[in-house]
């Protein structure tokens, strides 16, 4: 693959190193070839840089083994906010169709351990890196991927790191994946909050989507990497400052005489990097935050365009392009060439061809399958959520912070479910005990992971004086299949349908935060589909 950056040739006055104009020149390895500007906007001394990655691997011989997808997992919220009932209530704004709507004990951080819950859940290879993408992050300076590398029982030689800052930084991680050696875990999760009435109160969306990429070594590839190009160019159609909680955005027009000349560069050097043509490509999933340039530049490419689940989920930002994949790859066929073509601050492109194994590698949940199952939430409580409107607390006094020492002794249970069962009497304790309940040798026990247990409730009381961001708050006491009982949260559930009986799963979510240091643990939620 070529990737494609669009820079600045700094004259005598910038640098005192001249590269004149209409003269090539190399430097350090880089190609620089001249090119027709990109718009008004650009200057007569930018540049095109070339610079060779997966296709100078491939003739070198350094890559002799196909890259691509092992596995892939997403995560939409349950709940869903009408855009309808946004101009009810605020008299404009709204519009048709829904947008996902993450709960009240849902983060960027909880809902990407759900994805990368259902992409690993095939019995796949444990990845040996794994990268979390956000721009809304649970922690600055505190790295968030470490939560999730816990409730995944990751080894502690595994690597975590967070790639934010930018929506493009989450494409930008599943490149440099996918041109990488490692097997890798990306985690991309988003979610959007606008003021009331603002383009994303409606048009945003909630989401996360984990991909596992990895070498045709690893196991059989669900999607495999053919390559792609990039394109950058520096201009300023959207921005947020540290601290703002929404995007602004510049005058809708400029940024379409931005993007357009550079996804057109970067579709052309695709596909000639690739040898395709676009009669080849079955389907093209394009997105991007400025929903004008993005239409403009699917209607260009040539082929058939994906649906964009605007009317569904909405523009779920870093996490949309990883989502739209997904949801393309959950009806290909094997053979089908597929294009991902991604507009922020320039243009990517990648393109991946379906395998044989994508029928059989399929997450046991697809993306229209989360579609479907939704339950609506008020405007109101909506807002409150995001803390845009703010109502009376409960009278009860909140939490206390969580104690980092007692979190770190506990880590396996905390974030990661391990209950203990007796090695003598067969009996599960959760939490995890040294001694038996029924007596017997201390420390006689095996770890028992429950976070993948199916649960029934035996009973349950629905609290209104507990102290909660969303009250009523249920409580549960589960029986877990194969063993196992522990009074549990319940969460995306109707308090007026709970009823002895009913099954239940396990899910990540954040019990509570205090002093800004989140709670996190394990819910009980209705085993649906």
């Amino acid at each position: 693959m070529l990737n494609l950056t669009v820079c600045q040739a700094f004259n005598v006055a910038d640098t005192g190193t001249a590269f004149p104009s209409g003269r090539p020149g190399w430097l350090a390895g880089v190609g620089v070839v001249d090119y027709t500007p990109l718009g008004s906007f650009l200057t007569d001394r930018q540049k095109l840089v070339v610079t060779p990655t997966r296709r100078k691997a491939e003739q070198d011989g350094s890559m002799s083994t196909s890259r691509g997808i092992l596995a892939y997992g997403v995560h939409l919220p349950y709940n869903r906010l009408a855009r309808s009932a946004i101009g009810e209530v605020m008299g404009s704004g709204g519009g048709r169709g829904h947008r996902s709507v993450a709960s009240y004990d849902e983060d960027t951080t909880t809902m990407g351990v759900e994805a990368a819950r259902r992409a690993l859940a095939g019995g796949v290879p444990a990845p040996e890196a794994v990268w979390f993408s956000t721009v809304a992050p649970a922690y600055l300076d505190k790295t968030n991927a470490t939560v999730m590398h816990a409730a995944l029982r990751l080894d502690s030689l595994v690597p975590a790191l967070d790639f934010g800052g930018a929506a493009r930084s989450a494409i930008g991680a599943l490149r440099t994946a996918l041109d990488g050696p490692k097997r890798t875990l990306m985690v991309a999760s988003d979610i959007r909050v606008s003021l009331p009435t603002g383009p994303e109160d409606g048009g945003g969306g909630d989401a996360a989507v984990a991909v596992l990429v990895g070498c045709s070594e690893d196991g059989p590839l669900l999607a495999e990497y053919l390559g792609g190009a990039s394109a950058t160019a520096e201009f300023t159609d959207r921005w947020r400052t540290p601290g703002s909680d929404h995007s602004r955005n510049w005058e809708d027009r400029f940024g379409e005489q931005a993007y357009l000349p550079l996804v057109r560069k970067a579709w052309a050097e695709a596909l000639a990097t690739t040898g395709l043509a676009p009669d080849d490509v079955a389907v093209a999933a394009v997105t991007g935050l400025h929903a004008r340039a993005t239409r403009k530049a699917a209607s260009g490419l040539g082929v058939a365009i994906a649906g964009d689940l605007a009317d569904t989920v909405g523009n779920a930002g870093a996490a949309h392009p990883a989502l739209l994949l997904a949801d393309v790859l959950d009806a290909a066929d094997p053979g089908d060439v597929v294009a991902l073509v991604v507009l922020a601050d320039g243009c990517e492109v990648l393109l991946f061809r379906a395998t044989h194994a994508l029928a059989a590698g399929r997450p046991g949940r697809s993306v229209a399958d989360q579609v479907a199952d939704r339950a609506d939430v008020a405007y109101a409580r909506y807002l409150t959520w995001r803390g845009l409107l703010q109502v009376q607390p409960p009278n009860r006094p909140g939490p206390n912070r969580t104690s980092a020492p007692a979190a770190l002794r506990r880590t396996a249970w905390k974030h990661g479910f391990v209950g203990s069962t007796d090695r003598t009497t067969g009996i599960t304790h959760l939490p995890p005990s040294r001694v038996g309940i029924s007596g017997g040798t201390v420390d006689d026990m095996d770890p028992t992971p429950m976070a993948d247990a199916i649960g029934t409730v035996a009973t349950f009381t629905v609290d209104r004086l507990a102290h909660s961001p969303s009250p009523p708050v249920v409580f549960a006491v589960v029986d877990f299949d194969g063993g196992g009982r522990m009074p549990i949260e319940l969460t995306d559930v109707d308090p007026t349908a709970v009823a002895i009986g009913d099954r239940v799963e396990m899910t990540f979510r954040r019990l509570s935060t205090s002093d800004g240091l989140h709670n996190y643990f394990w819910k009980g939620r209705p085993l649906r589909g």
